[in-house]
């Protein structure tokens, strides 16, 4: 099974609210990260940035030059053809990638997807251990694995940390891995 590990960064954290921003992904194919498969969108919003800019320092004049959301969303959908989408947080990025899509095409996103965070809440619900404040952000949960720190909220840097956050939670699960364990 291939996966299409992706983040998003946006101006809102309401979907109602917000747009797209920036988009990034690339696939993980045998077990690896495939870097010459990853992609960094950004998009030309309707509107500006406003206060989010301090959480991803993207600033109006950044997204200028940024795409149309429709062509980002096509360039997207195509990657992801054939794969199972991933994400740390699913809930948000599929609400504006949902919305997105509406707009677009009049569709709902409808994709298997995986979500790092439920994976981990499952993970530490079997050890019986209630999770502290940050256990399921990218990092605290990067961190359980020795993972490296990478700084947050750049959406192809938090793609490639939710990769190897995937891959690492699939090599402690041991042999035997099946997607429905996943989704």
């Amino acid at each position: 099974m291939e996966f299409l590990v992706c983040d998003g960064e946006m101006s809102s954290l309401e979907a109602a609210d917000g747009e797209l921003l920036s988009l990034g992904w690339l696939p993980v194919r045998k077990g690896a990260a495939v870097l010459d498969g990853a992609e960094h969108r950004v998009l030309r919003p309707s509107g500006g940035v406003g206060q989010s800019a301090v959480v991803h320092q993207l600033r109006d004049v950044d997204l200028v030059g940024g795409e149309a959301p429709a062509t980002v969303l096509e360039a997207f959908l195509a990657a992801a053809r054939g794969r199972v989408l991933v994400f740390h947080n699913a809930r948000l990025d599929l609400a504006y990638l949902d919305r997105l899509c509406q707009g677009c095409f009049g569709v709902p996103l409808l994709l298997p997807v995986v979500d790092t965070l439920r994976l981990e809440q499952r993970l530490l619900a079997r050890r019986d251990r209630a999770p502290k404040a940050g256990d399921l952000t990218l990092g605290g949960c990067r961190a359980r694995y020795g993972l490296p720190a990478y700084a947050a909220h750049n959406a192809l840097a938090d793609a490639l940390a939710t990769a190897e956050l995937l891959l690492a939670h699939a090599a402690s699960r041991g042999a035997g891995l099946k997607l429905k364990d996943l989704l």
